[in-house]
């Protein structure tokens, strides 16, 4: 019974470039399978998917929604995600904990860069995928050339599943070459036919490409093909599943979602080719005491519970909701958790299962289910949730560096700690989004991931949280490092009347590349007591957010603490921490620092006659194109990496320079040294701006 209720469940994600038609497609999805009676639309701010008043005024999609639909039997759970790059994070914690994805690709448009970079964050967490051709009726609609692209460009090794039948303006109906049946559409009604006699050719020759290319994973199917017995149905899902459950192939559907064509038949694939988490698998995790020791968890109900917690949402009427992908075991409401990242013992009040802005409260939440908590208070994106008795701590999610500063400050004094608790309240839910204070200039500076993304947080500031803010012109995110392997010894001695201030440390500095931030206890014998050491860490922690060399975060730093002293009357936590402090800004200079600047990875797509002019441009603004590819007959696709100061007002350009016919997408690839000379006017400046 257990068994056979996990294996009908499916956590799916719907995954796309930015306009391809997600939030579209699973409103259809909502719709056919009885969640809603309406079907809301994009264009008019109706969706469900997008309840976000931010969302419903631009028209895309910016935090991942959460929904359950059930469709034969099956309970799906969807998660719609953000298509535009500044919301990039919400994609990356959405695929860490689905089970299968459906990959939308326009039509018109094929693989663009958006569809790219997901389709490789899928790869890094190793999910199963069926692609849905979208937009089919679209003009320059081409099923066949888009098949292309994903070999292409993706390395899908693509088999289609189903044929269009027209196109563009003509497009009438489907063919599923499984079952070996066409599909029409008249509005809402769909009718099931045998295959029109002008389709039934190019239908027998790409099914038998289908089983030729599905053969060379299944022994039985292969036997079968070469032997020309009749091939059953059940025989080629029973070697597709086995194909996409091993990331082997992708198969591909079609249709229209706008138009209603082709949902259903896609649900169908979910629940006949994605995996439930049965077929996942074991989750592992690692020891909380021992990360050298792995653990495994089953999906099932009487294993110890675990679960990951990848999103928070502050809502209006019941709080805090904490969305959890749950692997074993099972939670029940008004129970206590362990959170085994903060090791803390969490109380749960509710649990919900969310239907976009619908809430409906649970029992219990079951292995290889997904659901909202209500009442966590310690709990934060990325952290493991288990049974206190077994703890386990399972891996975490990748956070992308954030790229974009702005200055912020709200209109009156008086509102001043109104501003830090929404702020306070928007970093725990979205991790890519961080806030600093800056003592020197009393100033609070927020980061993300670019223009848009800013955008949305003072925007949100300003309808949730009715706060008037005055902000800055987005800058660029620099960050600071050091080059040379320094040692230090330095002591801190302060006397007061009565107790006085003591203590000593001897360390080194050293560059960390890579590795970020790094603290390594060498002390020996005692020198300076166990209690003192985490002082010393937060002290160097610490400065390094403030950084060193005009007060940007430091990255890549080692320090290794080697030696040092203590007095048995005057040393504190304190004294530690402010020694630590007073040392690393006393040896800075001799780590040869240096100013690091965002490098973002390029991609254009131009017709031809435009590649000369922007591959120009893109070199006068130190930036390199590697790699030409053609896109579509007579466009070519450049991509290269280019420094993000150098990037503001693109776009502008980019139209002037094409007519407006190019397109282009960016993204973080890494923090890189600024050339010298600029560095010097760039310290120069920020030194200027302290004073």
């Amino acid at each position: 019974m257990e068994q056979n209720t996990i294996k009908k469940i499916r956590n799916i994600g719907i995954v796309a470039h930015i306009d391809a038609g997600k939030t579209t497609t699973t409103e259809r999805i909502l719709f056919f399978s009885g969640i809603t009676h309406k079907m809301g639309e994009v264009h008019n701010g109706e969706a469900v998917m997008d309840f976000m008043k931010q969302e419903q005024e631009r028209g895309i999609t910016i935090s991942s929604a959460a929904v359950t639909a059930d469709w034969k039997d099956h309970k799906i759970n969807i998660i719609d995600t953000p298509g535009h790059i500044d919301f990039t994070l919400e994609v990356e914690r959405s695929l860490r904990v689905l089970d299968g994805m459906i990959m939308l690709l326009s039509a018109a448009d094929g693989v663009q860069p958006q569809s790219e970079t997901v389709w490789h964050q899928a790869d890094r967490y190793k999910v199963p995928r069926i692609a849905f051709v979208n937009k089919m009726d679209m003009q320059g609609a081409d099923f066949f050339q888009t098949i292309e692209m994903m070999d292409d460009m993706l390395g899908a090794n693509s088999a289609a599943f189903q044929i269009p039948m027209g196109k563009e303006s003509d497009f009438k109906g489907i063919i599923d070459l499984v079952n070996m049946k066409a599909f029409t559409y008249n509005n809402m009604e769909v009718k099931m036919i045998d295959i029109p006699e002008d389709y039934l050719e190019i239908s027998k020759k790409k099914r038998d490409l289908l089983i030729e290319k599905l053969s060379g994973f299944d022994d039985n199917l292969l036997e079968k093909y070469l032997n020309e017995k009749e091939i059953r149905v059940e025989d080629i899902k029973i070697a597709a599943r086995y194909a996409i459950l091993h990331l082997l192939i992708t198969p591909v559907f079609c249709g229209s979602a706008f138009k209603n064509k082709g949902v259903r038949l896609l649900l169908d694939a979910v629940v006949d080719y994605l995996p439930s988490p049965l077929e996942r698998g074991v989750v592992l995790g690692y020891d909380i005491d021992d990360a050298t020791l792995t653990i495994s968890r089953k999906p099932s109900y009487k294993r110890p519970f675990s679960a990951i917690a990848f999103k928070i949402i502050n809502d209006p009427y019941v709080g805090q909701q904490t969305f959890i992908r749950s692997y074993s075991g099972e939670l029940n409401s008004g129970s206590y958790i362990y959170n085994s990242t903060k090791q803390k013992r969490e109380r749960v009040g509710r649990i919900l299962r969310i239907r976009a802005k619908e809430r409906e409260d649970m029992l219990s939440l079951k292995a290889g289910d997904i659901g909202a908590l209500i009442g966590m208070k310690f709990t934060t994106t990325g952290d493991t949730l288990c049974d206190e008795q077994n703890q386990i701590l399972l891996e975490n999610i990748h956070y992308p560096e954030t790229v974009i500063d702005m200055k912020i400050e709200p209109e009156s004094i008086k509102e001043r700690d109104k501003l830090g608790i929404a702020l306070s309240k928007m970093t725990l839910e979205d991790p890519s989004f961080k806030v600093r204070f800056d003592n020197e200039t009393e100033e609070t500076v927020i980061s993300g991931m670019g223009e848009l993304h800013l955008d949305v947080v003072v925007d949100r500031l300003k309808t949730e949280h009715k706060l008037n803010v005055k902000v800055g012109e987005p800058s660029v995110a620099f960050r600071e490092t050091i080059t040379r392997e320094v040692r230090h010894e330095y002591k801190y001695k302060k006397q007061t009347g009565g107790h006085g201030q003591y203590a000593h440390i001897e360390f080194r500095i050293e560059p960390n590349s890579g590795k970020g931030i790094e603290f390594v206890d060498n002390i020996k014998g005692g020198n300076i007591p166990r209690e003192y050491i985490p002082a010393i860490e937060k002290g160097f922690r610490q400065t390094l957010e403030k950084g060193l060399l005009v007060g940007f975060p430091m990255l890549d730093v080692k320090f290794i603490l080697i030696d040092g002293g203590f007095h048995p009357v005057d040393s504190s936590e304190m004294a530690f921490r402010l020694c630590t402090k007073l040392a690393l800004k006393e040896v800075i200079k001799k780590s040869n620092p240096e100013l690091l600047e965002p490098i973002m990875k390029i991609e254009i797509n131009t017709p031809d006659e435009f590649m000369g002019d922007i591959i120009g441009d893109i070199n006068r603004r130190r930036g390199k194109i590697n790699n030409m590819r053609r896109y579509r007959k007579g466009s070519q696709k450049l991509s290269g990496f280019v420094p993000l100061m150098e990037m503001f007002g693109y776009a502008s350009v980019l139209r002037t320079l094409s007519s407006g016919r190019s397109s282009f997408s960016i993204e973080y690839y890494k923090y890189s040294a600024l050339p010298k000379s600029i560095q010097e006017k760039l310290v120069e400046k920020f030194s200027k701006e302290k004073k």
